[in-house]
């Protein structure tokens, strides 16, 4: 598999970075993990009870991205910020399984968009490209193809289906659940962002993976394509 972005989409603001890890096993529960979990949620709540999205560069860089690329802010809400809304709002993240627990809290920590896939699920490369509304998309927890706006960013495999909209929402292909064992994971930034905390994030979530899941990981800058 390789990993691909259009120039023009760089150009607009997106910084990116993957992370592939191989070899996991996502039915762990680890205590040591759930315990530092607790702490960290429970922390992260007071550090954003208070906080105003606007004020803060990372996270509405991720509103400007959106703005350069013609994409309405209402209906839209970048991933990041959406996290720790549903974390002020419920001071809680929901557990999904321990892979996704992970990067959720490692885009909570980092204020990334941060996203997991299953390799083995993908048809092909993924790419980083403008799309032009042919793609089929069928969004996580749906069951029909959607429409999708021509000229939005999104990620796509050589199937022509898109595994990502924006850094919004992921889908029902590529949605990573406790058989996954090869995974390959998002990291996206914005104009706000440096680009050292992309790897590290990146590095962040192999580290602590490979920590409480096992398998073997890997950092991928992606092919600039025009």
């Amino acid at each position: 598999m390789n990993f691909k972005v259009e120039k023009a989409v760089l150009d607009s603001g997106v910084k990116i970075v993957f992370a592939v890890i191989e070899g996991i096993d996502n039915h762990r529960n680890d205590e040591e993990w759930q315990a530092y979990r607790t702490k960290r949620i429970a922390e992260l709540y007071e550090e954003y009870k208070g906080l105003d999205i606007h004020t803060d560069p990372v996270l509405e860089g991720f509103n400007i991205l959106h703005d350069n690329v013609g994409v309405k802010r209402r209906k839209n809400i970048p991933a990041s910020e959406n996290l720790i809304k549903l974390l002020v709002k419920r001071q809680e993240v929901f557990y999904i399984n321990q892979a996704v627990d992970i990067y959720n809290l490692i885009s909570l920590e980092s204020k990334l968009a941060l996203g997991a896939h299953n390799i083995d699920k993908t048809d092909g490369d993924v790419t980083l490209r403008f799309i032009d509304g042919t793609e089929r998309y069928v969004p996580l927890g749906q069951n029909e193809p959607t429409p999708v706006a021509p000229h939005e960013y999104c990620y796509c495999d050589d199937s022509n289906e898109v595994l990502c909209r924006l850094e919004i929402r992921q889908v029902n292909k590529t949605a990573v659940d406790e058989n996954a064992t090869n995974i390959f994971y998002i990291v996206q930034g914005n104009a706000a962002t440096p680009d050292e905390l992309l790897t590290e994030t990146a590095q962040r979530i192999i580290n602590t993976t490979t920590k409480y899941c096992g398998g073997t990981g890997h950092i991928v800058v992606p092919e600039v394509v025009l």
